[in-house]
């Protein structure tokens, strides 16, 4: 590097608030090394509690648990839109719903969209890329189509098949045959390349109308069997009978029958839900592990979290679309070796969405950030006890997909507030909860006289996000 990058680093560091010295030689360090790997490893259907690292006493996650112990943990890490196919062109393209289109499992991006999500830009510019399991986004000929964007390919239309191969005389698990991949990506890695795997697993998602809905590897069919999983306080059917009579008809309700309507169904159905995420905590072990083996570990970023949440059976409910926390909040963890032991180790309390992570995975190559894109970059919150002072305090939320069973929502999430409104309800119905007093969004406050102002504050920044033909701008 040139005296001159380092001023820049220098007058960069020292206007995002870095006073430590230390500090800025680790990351003018940083600057000047080789570019980093980056391995992205995507769950699905993963609520941002299951973790031990998330405060879970009960599953068994050490691997992940250590890259939160040695990196960062975002507690407030939500995505826009709830559901499999809105999340995953979000993720990649770094963009709202309203802004991508995507709006079912039937809508590919289209080739100009395409060049500007992340592995096509990583690409673009050196990176080999790898794809494996659960694409999201298309029907089977577009996804099948993807292979040609990327330098490997494994990847898999619609959910991603079931979790058993019937022509598998092993009878490996899924997500131990996408661990298997994930390895074999590492082998071809060529010295001195960078590279950029994303990894997405189906697991813990279930396998719909199975006999069994959640099959874990039959490793793992003990784990749990003699631990009574608690049930959540708000599955009781008093919360089910607040909720709209659309939702009460939903497909979360229908399928809340399958899993959770006795005792003994949602015992078996969280168990094995929670031996589902064993699982996947296994491979991000060996997916370590070998990173290590290989020398690769030193300058590997690592980066875990899921696509949407999921219902434990919370109002009566299961799997996710609606607009309450189990299902809009998810984990994220982000391990980067390179950073100093004191940046390591650490909570971030700031609010990220999945919109930030295309951003960030191009930031941490140290890649331009298209303007298209509406997220921003987490990489100051890497380093920062604070998050920088014009920092999001609020999101839109959105879910349009099958409204025949599905009832659309919108609404808006602050570093306080859920306010949610149900769009087909005639009049709209609205929910208001005061998340710091209440965290389980017992009591809506719509009605509360004394919450009217708030009410309207918050239906006026709805409006806000929803007018400029619809595409929600991008927060500060």
């Amino acid at each position: 590097m040139s005296i001159f990058s380092y001023i820049f680093l220098w007058g960069r560091f020292e206007k995002a608030g870095l006073k430590s010295f230390a500090l800025l030689l680790s990351l003018v360090a940083i600057a000047s090394a080789s570019p980093p790997n980056l391995v992205f490893i995507l769950a699905d259907d993963l609520r941002w509690n299951t973790l031990g690292c998330m405060g879970d006493k009960i599953i068994q996650t050490p691997n992940i648990d250590r890259l939160a112990s040695q990196g960062v943990l975002f507690r407030n890490h939500f995505v826009t839109t709830s559901i499999c196919c809105v999340s995953r062109a979000s993720i990649f393209s770094g963009q709202y719903e309203h802004r991508h289109g995507i709006g079912d499992f039937a809508t590919p991006f289209t080739a100009s969209q395409w060049r500007q999500t992340y592995p096509s830009l990583m690409r673009k510019n050196g990176y080999r890329t790898g794809f494996i399991g659960k694409f999201g986004v298309g029907k089977d000929a577009a996804v099948k189509a993807m292979a040609a964007e990327f330098d490997y390919w494994r990847g898999l239309p619609g959910q991603g098949g079931l979790f058993f191969n019937t022509n598998d005389p092993t009878h490996t698990h899924a997500t131990a045959r996408f661990g298997d991949r994930a390895l074999e990506f590492l082998a071809g890695c060529e010295p001195g390349r960078p590279f950029c795997l994303s990894l997405s697993f189906t697991a813990p998602h279930a396998r719909d109308k199975q006999p069994r809905e959640f099959p874990p590897d039959p490793r793992d069919e003990s784990l749990f069997a003699d631990v009574a999983i608690p049930m959540p306080k708000t599955a009781a059917d008093e919360y089910f009978r607040r909720l709209p009579v659309s939702v009460q008809n939903s497909e979360g309700r229908t399928r809340w029958k399958l899993r959770f309507a006795t005792p003994e169904m949602f015992q078996r159905t969280a168990r094995d839900y929670y031996r589902l995420v064993a699982g996947i905590d296994r491979e991000v072990g060996r997916i370590v592990a070998e990173l290590s083996r290989r020398n690769l570990a030193d300058n590997t970023i690592v980066i875990f979290t899921s696509d949407n949440g999921f219902f434990l059976g919370e109002r009566g409910l299961a799997d996710k679309w609606f607009m309450y926390e189990e299902s809009i909040r998810v984990p994220l963890i982000i391990f980067d070796p390179r950073l100093p032991q004191s940046a390591r180790n650490r909570t971030v309390e700031a609010m990220s969405l999945n919109i930030d992570l295309a951003p960030t995975l191009l930031d941490l190559a140290d890649l331009r950030i298209p303007k298209e894109m509406q997220g921003r970059s987490l990489t100051p919150l890497l380093t920062r006890k604070r998050a920088p002072a014009r920092w999001r305090t609020e999101f839109f939320y959105e879910h349009h997909y099958d409204p025949k069973i599905i009832p659309p929502s919108e609404g808006v999430r602050t570093e306080r507030w859920a306010y949610l409104r149900w769009l087909n309800e005639n009049p709209v119905i609205e929910e208001l909860y005061d998340l710091a007093a209440d965290p389980l969004e017992e009591h809506n406050l719509a009605t509360d006289p004394a919450q009217a102002r708030n009410l309207s504050d918050l239906r006026s920044r709805w409006a806000k996000f929803t007018r400029t033909e619809g595409r929600p701008p991008k927060i500060p």
